[in-house]
């Protein structure tokens, strides 16, 4: 909510500041305007100075003496008595500001007196310019400063309105979010983690009663002519058993993040943790290559310690998605190329080629095509980053860059040990949801 700038004017810790703009004009009305040259002159100014710098702190005495010295100088035939007036009609404006409550109309009714006992031998025949007087001199300013305290009081409560409705719109807003994450969650496990759970179960299963079916079918099917079970087939076995398990406990992890984000400790990333990022790359690429994908791989394993959580889960989803884009499409066979680099910056680069020399799929899988690529893109914008994918020749090209995060030392490795977590970050949950 934007402020005028007349508010400022009347703030209450700019009072001191106003106190002493009266001061001044009061003095620079005594030497430029009135000159007063007689000592009283000088004496009833001086006190009125002293007065309304006394106002500063003690506020309602200044209005109640001032009235007092308005009547004195006025007996004493004093010039300053106009410009005493003003200045017990400010400080009295200034206390209505400032102070509700009695204490105003009191010191309004101080100033009035005074200016009725200035005028009291014009009475009963000047009544009513005494009184328009006296309606002028102190009601104006009881009134103006009340209205001027009214307005900033009124400022201030729809200040605080506007906070309060901002305020319960993010809790809306995170409430909306915490359903949303809740429904994505349950949909994950009862639907996806239950037959992730179920082909992890039946693999599990599948190995333990292979080496036992030596004769019949099942020799036919999985075992070698002497009965003993296939070793390729077991090796199958043994990877999608391995990979079924890898899926679901990270999809539990992510169900759990989902769920409650607090409830993860922050100093433990759900998936995974920069010290352990080049071990997983490994286990990626090896993974390409047996599903029959020829990995040449350039990881820069040692500045990949200085990546941050959200930036190295980033950088993993790119690689296992590029290079199952490619062992997908390029078929078995086929040659990728694999690079991840940090620049002296910081920033992330990633690539990922294949020559598409490979064998296609024989039984392309009907149905829509994949949300890979547009979660790739989605989740380099989140950490400010690029991504450009496109074919080459025959082949594919997949490249990203993730900028540093904020405060990344550029020249300065972490040291920490590998599968030790950093603190994670917002942006690290972001781009896990």
């Amino acid at each position: 909510m934007k402020r005028s700038w007349v508010e400022p004017v009347f703030d209450e810790k700019y009072a001191a500041v106003r106190v002493w703009v009266i001061a001044g004009a009061l003095l620079g009305d005594l030497l430029l305007v009135q000159r007063p040259s007689g000592a009283a002159d000088w004496g009833f100014a001086a006190a009125g100075l002293v007065l309304c710098a006394a106002g500063t702190r003690w506020l309602f005495g200044a209005a109640l003496a001032l009235p007092v010295l308005v009547v004195a100088a006025h007996a004493s035939g004093a010039d300053p008595v106009a410009a005493l007036k003003v200045l017990a009609a400010l400080t009295l404006f200034e206390l209505s500001v400032r102070t509700p409550g009695r204490r105003p109309v009191v010191a309004a009714g101080a100033l009035a007196c005074a200016v009725l006992a200035n005028r009291i031998t014009d009475l009963p025949a000047e009544l009513p310019s005494v009184l328009y007087k006296m309606g002028v001199v102190a009601g104006v300013p009881l009134l103006f400063g009340a209205y001027v305290r009214g307005v900033r009081e009124a400022a201030r409560r729809a200040h605080e309105r506007v906070t309060l409705e901002e305020a319960r719109a993010e809790q809306r807003l995170l409430a909306a979010r915490a359903a949303e994450r809740a429904a994505v969650a349950r949909e994950l496990h009862d639907l996806v983690a239950h037959h992730v759970s179920s082909m992890v179960l039946r693999v599990g299963v599948a190995r333990h009663v292979l080496p036992g079916a030596g004769t019949g079918a099942g020799a036919d099917a999985g075992t070698g002519t002497d009965g003993a079970a296939d070793p390729r087939m077991t090796a199958v076995l043994d990877d999608l058993h391995a990979s079924g398990s890898a899926a679901l406990a990270d999809l539990r992890r992510l169900v759990a993040v989902l769920r409650d984000p607090d409830s993860v400790d922050p100093d433990a990333s759900p998936l995974l943790s920069p010290g352990a990022l080049a071990t997983a790359l490994a286990s990626v690429v090896e993974q390409s290559a047996r599903s029959g994908l020829t990995v040449g791989a350039e990881v820069d394993e040692r500045e990949l310690e200085r990546i941050d959580t959200a930036r190295g889960l980033a950088v993993l989803r790119l690689v296992q998605e590029g290079l199952a884009n490619a062992a997908r499409h390029a078929g078995a066979g086929a040659h990728a190329e694999l690079s991840v680099r940090v620049a002296g910056d910081g920033a992330v680069r990633v690539t990922v080629d294949d020559d598409g020399a490979g064998r296609p799929p024989r039984d392309p899988v009907p149905g829509p095509s994949g949300h890979g690529l547009i979660g790739m893109r989605e989740r380099v914008q989140l950490l400010g980053g690029r991504l450009e994918a496109g074919p080459a020749g025959r082949g594919w090209h997949l490249s990203a860059e993730l900028p540093a995060a904020p405060g990344m030392a550029s020249d300065v490795p972490s040291h920490s040990a590998p599968g030790m977590a950093s603190p994670a970050s917002a942006d690290m949950r972001e781009a896990l949801l």
